[in-house]
């Protein structure tokens, strides 16, 4: 699968597990890591680039921002931790500064590239890549609920007794506490999942329940997520590369629909141009009341930022 690939923040955590999962799963030609520790970003190249052997996959290299020009690729993990009795609107303040300097460096040298938002709040950044930063909104993608749906599986495959990766789930709407399960559409190797022995409407709501405390859950027991989150990245950056047309739940900002003026998670084509179009599903009448609920949430945040930080 060709291409090169550029992780910004690719010394931390989730950055180098997104080298990791992307040098498996054999994507790209080239990945370069770019960090603010540049010795620990060439750590990072050098242990990945002792593996080739055994792995194959792309080429690494660690650098500044002039060796991520010519990327297909920008995947943005930097970010700032919460410090004590900081509010949730002035860490995402401080990481809307520094998301500013690391897209408009990015945007100077791989204008053309596609951008992959990871880093939090994902769907209020990749807000501001595609509207206040000019990043071309077809180009601007956030990781949204891809991770949080691949959880849900997962989650749900452990209680049923069953293999995860054959269960068909999506989760929409906000990366946060008002993220939306489409219970409705779930299933099991092309069938209802209703009809799989074992299931039960309650074991599904107590999946999503873990599901959605899963971030807080890693954070408290080993300081944050990284494998799981890097799965997650190379499922988006492979159906770019692979011009796949994947159908993933990315955040995007919509210009014109329903969810104007926010971005947020729905079922969408991904390929090598960014994102292709938002695919129209069924939901039950709880599942639009809640998708409604998040896009609201998402436009108080950044009305919030906004006004905390001065005009767009």
């Amino acid at each position: 699968m060709r291409g090169k690939i550029a992780i910004i923040g690719g010394a931390g955590r989730v950055g180098s597990n997104a080298a990791y999962a992307l040098q498996l799963g054999g994507i790209g030609d080239e990945i370069v890591l770019v960090d603010v520790a540049a010795e620990a970003a060439r750590g990072e190249a050098l242990d990945l680039t002792h593996g080739r052997a055994a792995a194959g996959g792309p080429r690494m290299a660690a650098g500044d921002y002039d060796a991520i020009a010519g990327s297909d690729v920008v995947v943005v993990t930097a970010g700032l931790r919460r410090k004590p009795d900081e509010s949730r609107l002035q860490l995402i303040e401080r990481n809307a500064v520094l998301f500013r300097e690391v897209v408009q460096s990015a945007q100077a040298v791989a204008p053309e590239a596609v951008l992959l938002v990871v880093s939090n709040p994902v769907d209020v950044l990749t807000y501001l890549a595609a509207t206040e930063l000019g990043w071309p909104p077809k180009r601007a993608i956030g990781l949204g609920t891809v991770l949080d749906t691949l959880r849900f599986r997962s989650l749900l495959g452990d209680r049923l007794g069953v293999d995860p990766p054959l269960i068909e789930a999506l989760i929409l709407g906000e990366h946060g506490d008002s993220m939306v399960p489409v219970f409705s559409q779930l299933r099991y190797d092309g069938r209802p999942i209703a009809e799989l022995h074992g299931y039960s409407e309650q074991s599904a709501r107590e999946a999503f329940e873990a599901t959605r405390g899963a971030g807080a859950e890693c954070l408290r027991l080993k300081g944050g997520a990284g494998y799981a989150v890097g799965l997650a990245i190379r499922e988006v950056v492979a159906a770019i590369l692979g011009d796949t047309a994947a159908v993933l739940p990315v955040s995007t900002l919509d210009e014109s629909g329903e969810f104007r003026g926010v971005a947020l998670s729905r079922p969408t084509r991904v390929g090598r141009g960014g994102w292709l179009e938002h695919l129209q599903i069924d939901l039950s009448e709880e599942e639009q009341r809640g998708l409604a609920h998040s896009a609201e949430v998402l436009h108080e945040t950044v009305r919030g930022l906004q006004a905390g930080t001065g005009p767009a």
